[in-house]
């Protein structure tokens, strides 16, 4: 028969190991809920339509161009675009992958959308010289619009600078067979030194960075 005194001492030392194991599981999960109640919640996210790559001014959007991704609501721009609204829209200006699609990026229904917000602006169709360099142009650049005079001194001059392209209308159906039509957004000043140019100057233009 067992000696009750040995009996004992194994369940005293049965009962001290259990309760290190159990004070050892309740330290650590304090220090686990210290550690959760220490860190910051994450934030709440808002989902942001995007540019899925690259691109360029001019494009026309397509679901394909367009990515949806969450970013805390202090991240987000002012006028994002709904991602129903989205496609079919054209860029006013290049993207980057993974920008924000925001109004002032898109041209809406209206040339003018975006442009006109403080009533002084008009759409100016100018007729350039050459309708070669015209075709590399697309909505949404900068360009400063030239005259060179046809009086013989061929001096040249800028008439309307930094004017962004809203449009590049098709010449099917014209009966112009000289130059190309470029649509801009101009000051009314700026377009009624445009309409003058073009009636005693020739107009071409340069490209600047959006």
């Amino acid at each position: 028969m067992d000696d009750p005194r040995s009996a004992l001492r194994h369940l005293i030392r049965t009962a001290g190991w259990h309760r290190r194991l159990l004070a050892g599981g309740l330290a650590a999960a304090a220090v686990a809920f210290a550690i959760e109640a220490a860190s910051p919640a994450p934030p709440d996210t808002v989902d942001v339509v995007v540019a899925a790559h690259d691109l360029p001014g001019g494009t026309v959007l397509s679901a394909a161009d367009l990515a949806t991704v969450g970013l805390p609501a202090s991240a987000v721009p002012a006028g994002v675009v709904d991602a129903a609204s989205a496609p079919g829209a054209l860029l006013a200006a290049p993207v980057r992958a993974g920008e924000p699609i925001t109004d002032r990026r898109i041209l809406g229904p209206g040339l003018l959308d975006g442009w006109d917000a403080a009533g002084d602006v008009v759409a100016a169709p100018v007729r350039v010289a050459d309708a070669g360099a015209a075709t590399y142009l697309r909505p949404g650049d900068r360009i400063d619009l030239l005259a060179t005079s046809l009086d013989g001194v061929a001096s040249t001059s800028v008439v309307a600078a930094d004017v962004p392209v809203l449009a590049l209308p098709s010449a099917a159906g014209s009966t112009l067979a000289e130059g190309a039509l470029v649509l801009v957004a101009a000051s009314p000043a700026q377009a009624a030194d445009l309409a003058a140019a073009a009636v005693a100057a020739r107009l071409s233009f340069t490209v600047g960075v959006p």
